[in-house]
């Protein structure tokens, strides 16, 4: 497999953004799941990642370790897009916009608990996911394997 398309903060900003657009609420532990969707699909129809970010198996399910530290000083609250005035749509290609937007009509209706409790019922994070381990993480193998089965 490639390293990846993109950075996860590239693809998270890109999320934070579409959220804001649509007045949505978009909390850490949603962008988080969001970007397990986006890496599961991309993955799933591409043979490759979409991020080279290592995911890990968290107890409340899938994280970017890197994005979620970017981003964890908003708690449970909404986040801001870090520098509004720096972003530009154009920072991903349109192909992989439709796939976000895609991954974002399946996935954005739903609260960052739901999906919390969604991933906890699927094969990436259950095979990864170890109680009293930390750091464990859900290769793009893994996710890809899951994802294949449903999409």
């Amino acid at each position: 497999m490639e390293k990846g398309k993109y950075s996860a903060l590239v693809v998270a900003k890109w999320l934070i953004a579409w959220a804001h657009s649509e007045n949505a609420p978009l909390s850490n532990m949603k962008l988080q799941k969001l970007l397990y969707y986006a890496q599961g699909h991309y993955l799933a129809k591409h043979d490759n990642p979409l991020f080279a970010d290592r995911m890990e198996a968290w107890s409340h399910g899938p994280v970017v370790p890197t994005v979620y530290r970017k981003f964890k000083d908003a708690g449970s609250d909404d986040i801001d897009l870090p520098d509004p005035k720096s972003f530009r749509w154009s920072s991903v290609d349109d192909e992989t916009a439709d796939l976000l937007m895609d991954v974002w009509g399946t996935y954005g209706i739903y609260a960052a608990w739901r999906l919390r409790e969604m991933s906890h019922d699927e094969r990436p994070w259950k095979e990864a996911f170890r109680p009293d381990e930390s750091y464990i993480e859900i290769t793009p193998a893994a996710i890809q394997r899951g994802f294949r089965a449903i999409v």
